[in-house]
């Protein structure tokens, strides 16, 4: 049995044009350039080259709604010499006295080119060479093997069509691909990669006893168990110490740093720069080498010739919706860009009034608590357009330059009752353990019992975690002799 039944509901949608105003604000500068490129490249309409002619009075005005038809719309109004003025119509983001600064970068062969390379200085049979560029080609980035021989195994038979054992495979990893530079690649698991290390080196006292210790005792050693070190293999703590400089001086990633080499580094360009000027702050918005945007004259004349014309055929009237749809997305674009760099202005303006100590004294301690409702609040904007801001954004501070997220964080109360940053917090958490005993690391417990000395009553639980946002070990970890 059918029903029909009205219902209504109460939708809030974006439009395209706001969901596209959302993207823009999250580039950060070098995507925001690309995204212009990219732009004028897919409407004609928009153009970035200055004009010859001073007269834009052949500016267009916007009739707001679309159309399918050519007769709904008044090419009049496209083309009328009203008071918009031009400077409405178009973006001008950097100075003529900007300078663009590229990078150069030398070209090279990649991580598994170089090994290839290398193989083919060995004399091997047909087999063995095949053996040997299968193990090239799934060593990773960093330089190890992470599969099993049998998995190698039945890939080998079922991708090469060649039938082998995990012996042959184990010869050809051992005599013929662990000997490839950079010395440790080819390693199954950390305590191989540095084994090979060290037994590239000089066979030193120091560089036996680490390869000994490597050997025999490698779990003690990864959990700095010293004194476990020292019983087990008769030693002095100066012996040890030796030892452990040798171990220290090893690549545990012998692959990365030759593929890093071979990247495009990714340079930071930050979207603001914050000085100070006879005390006070100032801040501006960096707009490097985004070109000025302007409506094309072209499109404009191209209206006017339909105007003029007497004969109006479909294939014209066809070509003049192309052009007014093309002269809306290109205001458009262009107005975006104007509601982008207010948006950012604000955001990070009000960003600095908020950090003003932080900003004039450079102290990470002056940094005050301020989470992203905060600022929403001050400039009446959503809070998701403040995260798009925070997240992806850098500004140039007289301290360096700093991710604009870092900024925000939440608040916590001293033993005075006064809100304080966790940013704060951890930095005088890094700062105990920075000084501490390295023979004899505080632990979490102490860690608490310190801070609370300090007027911070944090839990313990919660030291732990801001340990491990600094990337700070465990006590156990952090012992040395």
């Amino acid at each position: 049995m059918l029903k029909q039944q009205f219902q209504l509901k109460l939708l809030q949608k974006l439009s395209p044009q706001q969901i596209q105003l959302m993207k823009l604000i999250q580039l950060p500068t070098q995507a925001f350039e690309q995204r212009i490129k990219q732009e004028i490249e897919e409407n004609p309409a928009l153009s970035s080259e200055k004009e010859a002619e001073e007269n834009d009075n052949s500016e267009y005005d916007d009739l707001g709604g679309e159309s399918n038809e050519t007769e709904d719309f008044d090419i009049d109004a496209y083309l009328s010499d009203d008071e918009i003025p031009s400077y409405k119509l178009q973006t001008n983001n950097y100075s003529s006295d900007d300078d663009e600064h590229r990078i150069p970068y030398a070209g090279g062969i990649s991580f598994h080119q170089s090994l290839e390379n290398q193989l083919h200085t060995y004399t091997l049979s047909n087999e063995h060479l095949l053996i040997a560029e299968f193990l090239v080609g799934s060593i990773d980035e960093s330089g190890y093997i992470r599969r099993e021989l049998i998995d190698l195994v039945d890939d080998l038979a079922f991708t090469q069509n060649l039938f082998t054992t995990e012996e042959n495979i184990a010869l050809v990893l051992t005599s013929v691909v662990q000997k490839l530079e950079p010395v440790g690649v080819g390693a199954r698991n950390l305590k191989e990669c540095l084994t090979l290390q060290l037994k590239a080196k000089d066979p030193t006292k120091s560089v036996s006893l680490a390869s000994t210790i490597l050997e025999n005792s490698f779990d003690p050693f990864v959990n700095k168990h010293y004194k476990k070190l020292l019983e087990k293999h008769h030693l002095s703590e100066d012996d040890l110490k030796q030892a452990i400089r040798e171990i220290e001086k090893l690549n545990p990633k012998p692959g990365g740093g030759f593929s890093n080499n071979n990247k495009h580094t990714q340079q930071i360009v930050p979207d603001f720069t914050i000085s100070i000027n006879e005390g006070a702050l100032e801040l501006t918005l960096n707009s490097r080498n985004a070109p000025e945007l302007h409506i094309s004259r072209e499109y404009n004349n191209m209206l006017k010739g339909y105007q003029e014309s007497k004969q109006k055929n479909k294939a014209q009237k066809d070509a003049v919706l192309f052009i007014k749809q093309k002269l809306d997305a290109a205001k458009w674009f262009i107005d975006a860009i104007k509601q982008r760099q207010q948006t950012l202005y604000v955001t990070m303006y009000e960003i600095m009034q908020q950090q003003q100590e932080y900003f004039i004294s450079g102290d990470e301690r002056k940094l005050k608590p301020m989470i992203l409702k905060d600022i929403a609040d001050k400039i009446e904007m959503d809070i998701s357009t403040v995260s798009r801001v925070a997240n992806s954004k850098y500004v140039s501070t007289p301290y360096g330059t700093k991710l604009i997220k870092e900024f925000f964080s939440e608040s916590m109360k001293n033993d005075q009752g006064e809100d304080i940053s966790t940013k704060e917090i951890k930095k005088i958490l890094e700062n105990i353990i920075i000084v501490e005993d390295k023979k004899k690391p505080l632990t979490d417990d102490k860690l608490v019992a310190k801070l609370k000395e300090k007027g911070y009553l944090i839990a313990r639980r919660t030291v732990a975690k801001y340990r491990e946002q600094l990337d700070i070990p465990v006590a156990r970890l952090r012992k040395q002799l």
